[in-house]
């Protein structure tokens, strides 16, 4: 019997090697660690999942906490507006000596912070990858002087995620590959294929100006592309005239589209196309793209199918086709309003046009979870850099608290380049933000959800505020539950499309997407850096919704109905829906925010003017 040859040695020099990002290493990695333990310390006290203990007599802001094993861990912590805690990462001792281990955290403390097993799992998970994200922003941080001098899409790039939310770069669905590739920290702009779908799937809507696809297509896309684009459905014996085309997110195209979509694209109800040529960036929505090669092109927003912060990414097919239509009514009661559209300037980026695709199966299943029913579509908004006056410059007010690796804010450095006093700067910077929001908000019972994204603060040329611009309506506008006389030129459309929440709880979004969500943030940030005190923001806050009440007398049963300055307000949660409401299972609706409890509001007083 013939021996059998042993196997041959391989061949190392094509054997493919592995690949660890540079970031990856301990410094770099320990660092962050414990920048995002003292964070989740801080929002797990802030909405109670924890509780710890100060330690009495000290003066020195010590806390301490008992852990699982009866282990003690403790930190020092500032308090401050609606319950802050503000965590010294430096500060951290678990039995006395350093610590600044967040997934080690989770082990020792996964009883106290109420967590099954399933949640565990996958949360170990989302917290790796956040922190594996953090430490890529850390090790090519720009110190603050370099990152004030760069555009609002570039400065996306360096925006270290929501303040809130402890896991807010978990991007479950995501390889480190795709991390590399289409995170905006990745800070590399893109070609994005389009595709083209039969008018039997799809459907467009627009504004009035794009209320036809081939308008939007004549401004979004050269004439040699589109020409190719037709060519390329005649080749196939197709009727271009019965498709519209639409960009897609290449990662949605192979990971969601072709297996899902697969009888549709056999069947030529979809056909992949090639490029426009122009180079999009990822902004800190991570499916929403800025056109950098044509900054007068719309930006565009597809849905990707991962689930970050809370929920999975896709556009709701409903809300997607309605967007067009509650850009007009918005869009009318600005340009109506002579306070809005002359006095503040407001920019409203609306969500011009829109492509929804129907799944064949998934969107007659009401019962599946909501990611199937969010698969294949874009809405195209409007850019912001043809918005703006010569001199003026856009930043998210997100950037207002981004911090850089020497400990300097970004709002430090705006201040000490607007030449003023950090008061009369913070007065300005209320008075660009407050008015436009509070206007909408009594004078039409409606509210955005100001959070830091969403809300972009435009300064002159010497940096300071001067107007707001906004955007995400489909998504993000809400109005008051209450019959109100402004809403009767409402469209039906527009109407079944917008939730609606009562007035006690419509303040509610600005409270917690801007005072709870941003303020409590920048106010500590503004005492630290600038050396105004927490009690002097919150009183410059306060003066500037009473200011506004005073312009507009004629509205004082609004200002009772939609109450501002309540004794206390409800205590939103963002992290304990995915500690203990929803966890990572699937359901048919998207979560919403978990109310626990009340807070004490710093806008208070008992008596007013």
């Amino acid at each position: 019997m013939t021996k059998a040859e042993p196997p041959a040695a391989p061949d190392l020099e094509e054997t493919p090697a592995l690949f660890a990002p540079p970031e990856l290493n301990r410094e770099a990695w320990d660092r962050a660690a414990r920048r995002l333990l003292a964070k989740a310390l801080g929002a797990f006290a802030y909405e109670e999942i924890i509780q710890p203990v100060p330690r009495s007599g000290d003066g020195d802001d010590l806390h301490t906490l008992r852990l699982d094993d009866g282990s003690t861990l403790a930190f020092t912590a500032r308090r401050g507006a609606y319950g802050h805690w503000g965590v010294d990462p430096d500060s951290i001792e678990h039995e006395a000596r350093p610590f600044g281990d967040p997934l080690r955290f989770l082990m020792l403390a996964r009883r106290l912070l109420g967590l099954d097993g399933t949640t565990l799992g996958h949360l170990v998970r989302e917290l790796t990858t956040t922190l594996a994200a953090d430490t890529r922003l850390d090790t090519t941080a720009l110190p603050v002087s370099h990152l004030a001098d760069l555009d609002y899409a570039d400065i996306e790039g360096h925006q270290t995620g929501h303040p809130w939310l402890v896991l807010n770069k978990g991007r479950l669905g995501f390889s480190p590959t795709d991390a590399a590739r289409w995170t905006p920290e990745a800070r590399r702009p893109t070609a994005l294929p389009w595709i083209a779908v039969s008018t039997e799937l799809a459907a467009y809507r627009g504004i009035p100006g794009l209320d036809t696809p081939g308008r939007l297509y004549a401004r979004e896309l050269d004439e040699p592309v589109r020409a190719a684009f037709v060519a390329r459905l005649r080749e196939r014996g197709l009727d271009p005239d019965s498709y519209l085309y639409l960009p897609v997110h290449p990662w949605q195209w192979g990971e969601i589209v072709l297996p899902l979509f697969a009888p549709a694209v056999a069947h030529d109800l979809i056909v992949p196309l090639h490029t426009d040529g122009d180079l999009r960036l990822p902004q800190q929505s991570i499916r929403t793209f800025v056109n950098t090669s044509r900054p007068d092109r719309h930006t565009v927003k597809m849905p990707l199918s991962i689930l970050n912060t809370l929920v999975w990414r896709g556009l709701p097919t409903e809300r997607t086709l309605a967007a067009p239509a509650v850009t007009s009514w918005v869009l009318g009661l600005r340009d109506a309003d002579p306070f809005l559209r002359e006095e503040c300037g407001v920019i409203l980026l609306g969500e011009v046009a829109s492509v929804t695709v129907e799944h064949p199966l998934y969107d007659h299943l009401p019962e599946v979870p909501y990611q199937y029913k969010e698969l294949l579509g874009v809405i195209w908004r409007e850019p912001l850099q043809p918005l703006l006056a010569p001199g003026e410059r856009a930043r998210t007010l997100a950037s207002l608290l981004h911090t850089d690796p020497q400990g300097r804010a970004f709002t430090a450095e705006l201040v000490e380049r607007s030449g003023l006093d950090p008061t009369v700067w913070l007065r300005r910077l209320f008075a660009a933000l407050l008015p436009p929001l509070l206007r909408f908000l009594y004078r039409y019972g409606t509210v955005f959800s100001p959070h830091g994204e969403n809300a972009i603060v435009v300064f002159d040329e010497r940096d300071v505020p001067v107007r707001l611009a906004i955007k995400d309506f489909v998504d993000d506008v809400n109005i008051s539950a209450e019959s109100l006389p402004e809403h009767d030129s409402m469209p039906d459309d527009v109407r079944a499309v917008l939730l609606t929440e009562p007035p006690a709880f419509l303040t509610q979004f600005i409270h917690a997407g801007l005072f709870v969500g941003v303020f409590r943030f920048l106010a500590p940030l503004c005492e630290g850096q600038l050396g105004v005190p927490e009690a002097e923001f919150w009183s410059l806050v306060r003066a500037e919704i009473l200011r506004h009440q005073a312009r507009f007398p004629e509205l004082k049963d609004r200002y009772e109905t939609y109450d501002l300055l309540t004794p206390r307000i409800e205590r939103l949660c963002l992290n304990r829906n995915r500690l203990h409401l929803d966890g990572y299972r699937d359901r048919s609706e998207r979560p919403h925010a978990a109310v626990h409890g009340t807070v004490p509001n710093p806008l208070h007083r008992l008596s007013r003017p």
